[in-house]
């Protein structure tokens, strides 16, 4: 049994059913004669050439039947074959004209009713495509039409001139910037022939008029598209010119439309409610006064295309200086950023998904980021000020605006969603940007595009797959850079602080309040100098950290800062994009660099830890538990004591960075990092509340410290078996208070096993104590974490390490008041759990006697604070304003609170902690304080804890006294968010003047 024909046509791409058999009919004898039913095969080797050629179109059914109606037209015009001779003797002709009958219904069309125009597609003499950068052939197409005058021919021509721009376009002839090129310059040559036509058809004696047509939108950025609005503003030299620029301009806009598309010049001043014609000083005047931010958005893509051009040169140089301010203004960053939303908005809903051009990872999220980084950039760049997407896009990853990578992936999706405007555009030469949801329609669309089926995947989910791979990727771009946080920065500072030539740096920064102005100018030339794409970034951040720099009392400490970093991470890849890219890191760098030489110090040391500045978790400090498991991890992966202790303590200075760049940042405005919104709504609020926050954190980092230490210890000198280790931490380690500097005061105890001798164990438990102390005091390049265990029975002169049983005796038999009021502080920290437990409970009666103090024990209080003021104060110390020691700072409050615990916790349990203010709040819910006193006591202990802190950040070494005037009192107040260090100084020692009056009133009340 024969096999039916349309089965055999089917190979080629043709339909099967009734279509199939419609092909038969058209390529048979009575058709095109390209195939014999009897034998079932092509009629000749031409012809099978010929049926290949349009199985390869897009729509191989639409390429027949259009192919089969020009053969007819050209039947009925008395030469059947010159159309079928041409493309069997030329493959060219054959290839170019197949592809455009099978992706444009209506180029298809427009052939059929014009027989012979297809031969402008025919290959050159010299062996060479056709031309197709967009020029108009007016004599040609009066060759190849019968029709006469001027607006008729030209609207030939131009369809001849799009018939050979889609015919390369369609055959890889051209690519998509070629193609978008040769349209513009075919936008410019049609409307400068309208020009031509209109002041030809001037009244009699009308002189012609000075008159330019600006190209604006796609078509000014040479990146128009088949079917397109073209934007023009219209520009006449004087008033004189007016009225006839005027009637050239309406006239015009008329033939366009006859011939092409719309001439759209809404983007004049005032809209479609302005004149259509303004003179060159009117658009000045305007522009000056009215425009608003997109309208200076709109000029960037602004150039002449027909009329005047040396009028349209003159008034985009006369604007150039306003374009390129605007980015100044104070809204214009938002204004950009609110249009973009417009838009969005304005897409029908059920067409969002589907907009290749307005809907979310569309063409407007490439250009709109694209202009925006142009108009902040561009004021000092001007090689940014290009009117093109692609070029300017090329232009901003050279200029290292955006990141290489970043920049490939949104060309490649430009490209992408620009080559499916055009075959949608293409095919009804109709304006669209929506991707159809018809399966025929995008089956059609697919393979347009190129796309074939892969195994288990047809060419309509390969193109989907692409299509969603790259809009997610352009969307994720596009939120990247046109909402990056530096963008307000840089377009803050003015135009010529982004150009940093030598003279106008040096300027600048004396401007600015460097001291060392030349100092400062060579770290800049060492930072920017060469031409290398890490200089390029420099001299793009540089302008907006020197702002930041200039706010802190000693810029040029925070310059020097920047560059230590800068040479240590210059050559790494993440470093300067993490800056450019990465929300506010920049910015949030510059500040703790220029707040802060204890956070510089270790930034210096581990500057890969300014990844933390970029996203507000991580600058969120973990939980205790969090960092015991991670610090003791670390230790066990290695079997070298020492070198398990190199691991913790880079851990710890890791997060002592964390810690002290929250606290820098907490009170930066902006810059602050918060917490994530709670779920149940509320306020977010800063990761590092308040002085108690900073101290918990750090007492939590010296707690996993010392829990790794004591693992990589007991493994280095691991005891007896069962015996007991604990080690108490005491002090402001066991108040959690502690500070940057704070050592950890600790007490050692153990437990020893049964049977084995006591002086083993404590022989044993010896070893781990001065093993623990040795690992951590061993030098490195991280702040050190001394342990100190003075505060043990006996001092320095006892045993560093006791056990439970010898605590017990000495705490029952020889203890002082002293030694309770220190005991008030004692937390279990690391080792045997239960160990420290039992030890907590066994100080109980101690720090919490039953029946409060004695009288002696009162005064003997008092007599040791009187001498710890006199004695333990440094020489030449200023009372007033010392933090630890000084009236009403912490020492005062600390006593007066551990006063009141060491008389009533022992029948009020509330008091029983080891937080000062919590014990404080304590004693005022039980009525021991009266609650203006507990505030006063309250508020002094925490500011003088905030200045305490402030200074050690600040200086980046110990120290107690806030200074009355200088740098460091200007840092201090600056980090604690204050303006005046004279109103913060007075506000200090009111404050401190308050405490004290109340802590002396508790110490010397009435026994």
């Amino acid at each position: 049994m024969t096999r039916p024909t349309h089965g055999r046509l089917a190979r080629y791409g043709f339909a099967e059913g009734a279509g199939g058999a419609r092909a038969v009919d058209l390529v048979g004898p009575d058709g095109l004669a390209l195939w014999r039913p009897d034998t079932q095969e092509p009629a000749d080797d031409h012809a099978a050439e010929l049926l290949t050629a349009l199985s390869r179109a897009a729509d191989p059914d639409l390429a027949l039947r259009q192919l089969h109606r020009l053969v007819e037209a050209e039947r009925r015009f008395g030469d059947e074959t010159a159309v079928r001779d041409a493309l069997a003797a030329d493959p060219g002709l054959r290839r170019r004209l197949v592809a455009v009958l099978g992706a444009s219904s209506a180029l298809g069309d427009h052939l059929v009713a014009n027989p012979g125009q297809w031969a402008v597609l025919a290959t050159e003499p010299d062996g060479l495509a056709p031309t197709a950068d967009g020029r108009l052939d007016l004599t040609a197409a009066a060759k190849l039409t019968t029709l006469t005058g001027a607006v008729p021919l030209l609207r030939h021509a131009y369809r001849l001139a799009l018939l050979r721009i889609a015919a390369a376009d369609l055959t890889g002839g051209r690519c998509l910037e070629q193609t978008m090129a040769a349209l513009s310059r075919l936008a410019d040559a049609t409307m400068a022939t309208a020009y031509d036509i209109a002041v030809d058809e001037l009244p009699e004696g009308t002189a012609p008029p000075r008159l330019a047509v600006v190209a604006m939108g796609k078509c000014g950025g040479d990146e128009l598209n088949y079917v397109s609005d073209v934007d023009v503003i219209f520009v006449a030299a004087g008033d004189d010119d007016l009225t006839a620029a005027t009637q050239v301009a309406t006239r015009l806009i008329g033939v366009c439309g006859l011939v092409a598309w719309p001439v759209d010049a809404a983007l004049r001043p005032e809209g479609n409610r302005g004149p259509l014609v303004r003179t060159l000083a009117s658009h000045l005047a305007y522009y000056r006064r009215w425009a608003r931010t997109w309208e200076f958005q709109a000029l960037l893509k602004a150039r002449p295309a027909a009329g005047d051009p040396e009028l349209a040169r003159e008034w985009i140089d006369a604007l150039a200086p306003l374009v390129w301010t605007a980015a100044e203004r104070p809204e214009a960053v938002s204004d950009v950023r609110s249009m973009r939303r417009k838009i969005l908005d304005n897409v029908p809903p059920r067409e969002l998904e589907r907009e290749i051009k307005r809907g979310p990872g569309g063409l407007r999220d490439i250009e709109f980021a694209v202009q925006l980084l142009q108009l902040v950039h561009g004021r000092g760049d001007e090689s940014l000020r290009v009117p093109g997407t692609v070029p300017a896009l090329r232009a901003l990853v050279a200029g290292g605006y955006v990141g290489r990578a970043d920049g490939e992936a949104l060309l490649r999706g430009y490209r992408f969603l620009r080559a499916v405007e055009h075959r949608l555009q293409l095919q009804g030469l109709r304006r669209t940007h929506t991707v159809p949801t018809e399966p025929a329609a995008l089956r059609w669309l697919a393979a347009a595009l190129g796309y074939v089926a892969t195994p288990g995947r047809s060419a309509v989910e390969e193109f989907r797959a692409e299509w969603v791979t790259h809009a997610t990727e352009v969307r994720r771009l596009h939120a990247k850079l046109l909402y990056r946080p530096l963008l307000e920065s840089v377009a803050r500072v003015p135009a010529e602080g982004l150009r940093l030539t030598p003279e106008a740096a040096r300027h600048r920064l004396e401007v600015l309040g460097f001291a060392d102005p030349a100092g400062a100018l060579r770290h800049l030339q060492a930072l920017t100098g060469g031409v290398s794409r890490t200089a390029a970034i420099q001299r793009t951040l540089l302008p907006v950290l020197l702002d930041e720099f200039a706010d802190a009392p000693e810029p040029d400490r925070g310059l020097l800062n920047y560059r230590k970093v800068s040479d240590k991470l210059g050559s790494t890849p993440w470093y300067l994009r993490l800056l450019r890219d990465s929300g506010p890191v920049a910015r949030r760098l510059a500040r703790v660099l220029s707040s802060s030489r204890y956070a510089a110090d270790l930034l210096a040391r581990e500057p890969e830890a300014l990844r933390l500045l970029a996203e507000d978790t991580e600058l969120t400090p973990p939980r205790r538990e969090t960092l015991v498991e991670g610090f003791v991890a670390a230790a066990a992966r290695h079997d070298d004591p020492v070198e398990a202790t190199r691991a913790v303590r880079a851990l710890r200075r890791r997060e002592l960075v964390r810690i002290a760049a929250a606290d820098v940042l907490s009170r930066a405005g902006s810059l602050a990092p918060l917490t994530p919104r709670p779920t149940g709504g509320g306020e977010r609020r800063p990761t590092m509340v308040d002085v108690s926050a900073v101290g918990t954190a750090l007492s939590h980092v010296t707690d996993a410290t010392l829990t790794a230490a004591l693992c990589a210890a007991r493994a280095a000198q691991p005891g007896p078996p069962g015996l007991r280790f604990a080690v108490i931490g005491m002090g402001r380690l066991g108040g959690y208070e502690s500070n940057y500097l704070s050592d950890a005061d600790v007490l050692f105890v153990y437990d020893p096993p049964p049977g084995v001798e006591e002086s083993a164990a404590s022989a044993a438990a010896h070893a781990i104590a001065e093993e623990l102390r040795r690992l951590l005091s061993a030098p490195a390049p991280d702040p050190p974490l001394g342990v100190d265990a003075d505060l043990r029975p006996e001092g320095r002169q006892g045993p560093l390490v006791r056990s439970l049983a010898a605590y017990a005796q000495y705490y029952a038999r020889w203890s002082r008041v002293w030694e309770a009021q220190a005991l008030l502080r004692a937390r279990f920290v690391c080792g045997d759990a239960e160990l420290g437990a039992e030890f907590e409970a066994m100080i109980a009666p101690v720090r919490y006697p039953a029946d409060g103090l004695t009288r002696e024990q009162v005064v003997e209080i008092r007599r040791i604070k009187a001498r710890v003021e006199t004695e333990r104060l440094p020489r030449g110390a200023d009372p007033a304003t010392h933090t630890k020691l000084g009236r009403g700072g912490l020492a005062d409050v600390e006593w007066a609170v551990q006063l009141l615990q060491l008389r009533h916790a022992g029948r009020l349990p509330a008091l029983r902690g080891t937080r000062t203010l919590d014990a404080l709040a304590a004693a005022r819910d039980a009525g021991l304080l009266d609650p203006d006193d507990a505030a006063e006591l309250a508020a002094g202990w925490t500011l003088a804890a905030q200045v305490r802190d402030a200074l050690m950040l600040v200086r980046g070494r110990a120290g107690d006294q806030l200074p009355r005037h200088g740098v460091e009192l200007a840092g201090v107040v600056r980090l604690l968010g204050h303006e005046d260090p004279g109103e913060f100084l007075d506000d200090y020692l009111r404050t401190a003047r308050h405490s004290r009056t109340v802590v002396q009133r508790i110490l010397e009340a009435p026994l």
